[in-house]
């Protein structure tokens, strides 16, 4: 008993001895990383709506971008978010940026096309398209920065990411749908389809008028065809600023006549009733058939069908059974014939004997 309470007592001694002391100044063991300043900075940075950035697409890659002049003038205007860098809030614009370009958080671009396209004045302000630039320095003037890091995302984005497989087998069951419920889809997907279609062509009849008549090239919803646009600048309303050059008259003037001729090719090709009502015909049977199909009427219709299958089975069988018994008679009746018409021959020649 005694050896055993002493074990004891030298097992405490150990743990107290073992503990850390509060007041050294010897930090724990498990203690939490601290996170950058600079990639907080930069996520704060980049979350920032001030900030005008695009996207692009760099190396197969699209990036989210902007520009060094939007950078200094962001910075400028909101002195604030220097102070998450703490110790460096201090430091000038171009010397944060080549921090967050020597920590791989940033990488300066440039644009591909260094040309003037034909019939425009200057270089796009926002290129579609981006390079690495050889150096890595903060600049001004004409210089674009691409963020490399993945973008946190929000708690929408999160929960469509676990909707769209939902989404996906709901599709797939959409045969066992009841009716009212293949109604209301097939409604809700016709009217969205056609309000794209007539937005697109609403949009290219505006153009086409205000190109023959004014010489501008305005398109409504600039960015609803493009694939680097986000969801925010794909429903922009307004068009941007025509920087080309005015087209020449007789450019107009070909560009009515071919509209021209394309509207009197589609009235003299149109459809006439008659044409019309078959192909409407045509589209609401195929259309009755997809939404009237159920498993029962499918089930049904395979055990029909194997049922004439064998019935036609069976008939064949039948019928071909009847034609080798006919046969079989046929040959019977042929062979007695035969045998009847040998007898008759036969006695014929032993009456001529004894007539002889």
């Amino acid at each position: 008993m005694k050896k055993s309470s002493g074990g004891a007592a030298d097992k405490k001694r150990l743990r107290r001895s073992s503990a850390p002391d509060p007041t050294s100044d010897v930090p724990p063991r498990k203690q939490a990383v601290k996170k950058d300043v600079f990639q907080v900075f930069a996520e704060k940075v980049r979350d920032h709506k001030e900030l005008v950035s695009r996207w692009a697409v760099l190396q197969e890659t699209r990036v989210e971008y902007f520009r060094g002049k939007d950078f200094v003038s962001f910075l400028k205007n909101n002195p604030e978010l220097k102070d998450i860098l703490e110790s460096d809030r201090n430091l000038e614009t171009e010397e944060i940026a080549n921090i967050l370009l020597g920590k791989s958080l940033l990488v300066r671009c440039d644009r591909v096309v260094k040309t003037v396209r034909p019939g425009k004045k200057k270089l796009s302000t926002w290129p579609a398209h981006l390079e690495i630039f050889p150096e890595q320095v903060f600049s001004e003037n004409d210089a674009f920065f691409a963020w490399t890091f993945v973008k946190r995302h929000p708690l929408w984005q999160t929960l469509l990411s676990f909707f769209w497989p939902v989404l996906t087998l709901a599709i797939c069951l959409f045969p066992v749908y009841p009716h009212r419920c293949k109604l209301l889809i097939l409604y809700s997907c016709a009217g969205i389809l056609f309000l794209i279609l007539s937005l697109l062509l609403i949009r290219g009849a505006i153009f086409g008028a205000l190109y023959i008549t004014l010489g501008k090239r305005i398109w409504f919803f600039p960015n609803i065809l493009a694939e680097e646009a986000t969801l925010r600048e794909l429903f922009r309303f307004w068009p941007k600023k025509d920087e080309e050059e005015k087209p020449k008259w007789t450019t107009r003037l070909f560009y009515a006549g071919v509209a021209v001729l394309f509207i009197l090719l589609l009235r003299h090709h149109a459809p006439d009733e008659a044409a019309r009502a078959r192909y409407h015909k045509r589209v609401s049977n195929i259309i009755d058939d997809v939404l009237e199909w159920s498993p029962t009427l499918a089930l049904s219709g395979m055990m029909d069908k194997q049922q004439n299958v064998a019935n036609a089975t069976g008939s064949a069988d039948a019928s071909k059974t009847g034609a080798e018994h006919a046969a079989d008679g046929d040959d019977e009746k042929g062979f007695m014939g035969q045998y009847n018409n040998t007898e008759e021959v036969v006695g014929d020649v032993d009456e001529d004997k004894q007539h002889d």
